[in-house]
């Protein structure tokens, strides 16, 4: 019995590629989700009404604190008995959206935080109403510095997708443990996944670092 057979890649190849769509597919979305609402969270966390702002800390708290695997249990499994049936897909998205949402919003929030506070009291000198300071010089000032930790978040998203398939979706290594049983071959399935998660991650941290380094050209950061 050889250790690699390249038949059995040719033959997994078609089968991975649509769980590679699924995992692709589960990243972007998850962190559509991620961004906005970490950027939501991050804004309310910003607001003087005191029990308001700390009852955002105490939920970001509680999101980073407890596992991926289990809040996505939790939707997935126990919502049922509440009366809330969620699809897998999602159920399992949503979740990777949130648990990474907890994480963006303390990049925002520090971002915000640098803001130097000169910036705030021109925004009041020219009467510019609150919506407009924060879309017009606030948040393009806040969010170039952290962009490259956001896509730190990206790639770290990406990496979590097999989590998904606890609750029985399809994702790339999902597959390649039912081709593996399938086949009694696991060697070459799981080397191609750890191949493509190797290749996306590098590819995806380069997007990131040409992004960071436009947005800081673009905002005069450098």
């Amino acid at each position: 019995m050889t250790i690699w057979d390249w038949s059995y890649v040719w033959e997994a190849l078609p089968y991975l590629s649509l769980g590679a769509i699924v995992t692709v597919e589960a990243t972007l979305f998850g962190f559509a989700i991620a961004s906005i609402l970490g950027l939501v969270f991050a804004l309310i966390r910003q607001s003087r009404n005191r029990y308001v702002s700390t009852a955002m800390a105490e939920v970001v708290e509680f999101i980073r604190s407890t596992p991926l695997l289990l809040q996505v249990f939790f939707i997935y499994f126990v919502g049922p008995e509440f009366g809330m049936f969620i699809p897998a897909w999602i159920a399992g998205v949503g979740m990777l959206g949130v648990h990474y949402a907890a994480y963006c919003s303390e990049c925002y929030r520090a971002g915000i935080e640098t803001v130097d506070g000169g910036q705030w009291e021109a925004c009041t000198a020219l009467n510019l109403s609150p919506q407009r300071s924060w879309r017009a010089i606030i948040l393009p000032q806040a969010i170039p510095p952290i962009a490259p930790a956001l896509g730190n978040y990206f790639v770290g998203m990406f990496k979590d997708t097999p989590i998904l398939a606890a609750i029985a979706i399809p994702e790339m290594l999902q597959r390649a443990k039912n081709f593996g049983g399938e086949n009694y071959r696991y060697i070459e399935a799981i080397t191609m996944v750890g191949f493509f998660y190797l290749v996306f991650s590098l590819v995806a941290s380069a997007i990131v670092q040409a992004v960071s380094f436009w947005l800081n050209r673009r905002y005069h950061l450098q």
